[in-house]
């Protein structure tokens, strides 16, 4: 199985699924579009976020920790710990970044496919 994340244009294989352990996150380089996050749950659902924490500019939040409130998925930012929703990509903490955009991370479509049907 490969990963796949679409980078507003097509579709590109960024990894197989086996190199991503459940709870931990990577950094994955799209030539058009930067840093993504890229996230397997214990449950084996994939998340892509931009890797780029609002709050502290740093590209840090493949380092994150994957949790829940109630029954929404959530990433955990390792700087200062404000916390997204995975479903939406909005801090549940605070609704605006310091420089008064708002507090929300772009999220990208990713999915897992069989290795034939990638190539």
């Amino acid at each position: 199985m490969t990963v796949q994340i679409h980078d507003g244009d097509r579709w590109q294989t960024v990894c197989a699924l086996s190199d991503l352990q459940p709870g931990r996150g990577v950094a994955v380089l799209l030539p058009e579009a930067g840093q993504v996050a890229l996230f397997r749950d214990s449950s084996g659902r994939l998340y892509a976020v931009d890797n780029l924490d609002p709050f502290s500019g740093a590209p840090v939040l493949s380092r994150g920790l994957l949790g829940s409130r109630g029954d929404r998925p959530t990433l955990i930012s390792p700087m200062y710990k404000q916390v997204y929703d995975l479903t939406d990509g909005r801090c549940l903490d605070e609704d605006t970044a310091p420089d008064g955009a708002p507090a929300v991370l772009r999220r990208w479509p990713v999915r897992a496919l069989d290795a034939e049907a990638a190539a």
